[in-house]
């Protein structure tokens, strides 16, 4: 009897370890660009839609029904810990109109729709009723996630208005996340920049003169305040270091201007004591670090453009500033121009 009951939890591990032969397991990596095609012809219709309305879901409400009658594709993948992912369906036929949805759930929760009690989260988007105020929609539909300390499983479900059950589209996932795994750090090279009150002082520089980082943990820390483990994806390319001094009772703009407008580049620095020896990666504190990089979406009243701009100030003693350029995973290479103000 008891190797009876073993065989059973045995089974029933490889039965709910793993997404249902309904859904399609996406092997999604982190910070990896993933697109996968698809056709509505390839799903089947839900006809009962009340997970979605309920208060433990919160997906989308009964009222908009109509817009998920068409048939479901269900796809599931994995989303680490520490990371952020925006899903997006692109129908290949713009008059097609596709709605989506997802829901987040704990790492070995394989519950599936309709059969769904509750979740972490649900997402949808679908076509507007009237028209948003600063905003406009076209053919596409996104949704978005995100997780801090724990793991979770992604379901998504790819539907359409109106009962549409056929029309082929393209799914989107750009899943970021904080890199765990450390590799040999390559020798980093430090470029020495003089500052001077009441002056600007311009340096030329290209990304092919630094190395990456083996490790972005050191940003995210509560000791540092960089910027985010949201936003490595912004910081894996090629870092060309400076260091420069803030004298006391001054305040320094350090910007960067890439030579071709269209690069994406990130920049961020920060602020210790003259003497000290903190370099990234292996940075565990400091008295202040700022970052600057391309914004996910607008911000009300301001603009941006491909100049990337930080600030410092001192009161009664002088600093070192570390300032680090990058972009990127791709950004291996690309000219800039550094400037350091001092008032």
């Amino acid at each position: 009897m008891k190797s009876f009951l073993v065989v059973l939890l045995f089974i029933s591990s490889i039965s709910f370890g793993q997404f249902p032969s309904s859904v399609i397991d996406l092997k999604v990596e982190p910070n990896k660009p993933f697109q996968v095609k698809g056709d509505l012809s390839k799903g089947k219709k839900i006809d009962d839609l009340t997970w979605a309305s309920r208060s433990s879901t919160a997906c989308f409400p009964g009222t908009q029904n109509a817009k998920f009658r068409g048939n479901h594709v269900l796809y599931g993948f994995k989303i680490p810990s520490y990371s952020k992912v925006k899903i997006t369906v692109i129908p290949d036929d713009k008059s097609k109109d596709f709605s989506l949805y997802g829901y987040q759930v704990g790492s070995t929760n394989y519950s599936v729709v309709p059969n769904l009690s509750s979740c972490v989260s649900c997402e949808a988007d679908h076509k507007w009723d009237y028209p948003k105020k600063g905003r406009t929609q076209d053919h596409t539909r996104s949704v978005e996630f995100n997780s801090i300390r724990n793991p979770y499983n992604i379901f998504i479900g790819v539907t359409g208005n109106n009962g549409l059950t056929s029309g082929s589209y393209t799914l989107k996932i750009e899943l970021e996340s904080a890199s765990t795994e450390k590799s040999e750090q390559a020798p980093l090279k430090i470029f020495t920049a003089k500052s001077e009150k009441g002056k600007i002082l311009s340096y030329k520089g290209n990304l092919n003169q630094g190395v990456k980082l083996n490790s972005l943990e050191w940003a995210s820390r509560s000791s540092t305040a960089c910027f985010p483990a949201t936003q490595n994806s912004k910081f894996r390319g090629n870092h060309v270091i400076f260091e420069t001094e803030l004298p006391a009772r001054s305040i320094m703009k350090v910007t960067i201007i890439p030579t071709d407008k269209s690069k994406n580049m990130s920049l961020y620095a920060y602020q210790v004591g003259t003497t000290s020896k903190q370099m990234v990666p292996n940075l565990s504190s400091c008295v202040s670090c700022e970052a600057d990089h391309k914004w996910d979406y607008p911000k009300k009243g301001r603009t941006q453009d491909h100049t990337r701009s930080v600030e410092f100030n001192s009161i009664n003693n002088p600093y070192k500033i570390v300032i680090g350029v990058t972009g990127p995973a791709d950004m291996t290479e690309g000219e800039f121009i550094l400037k350091i103000e001092v008032k």
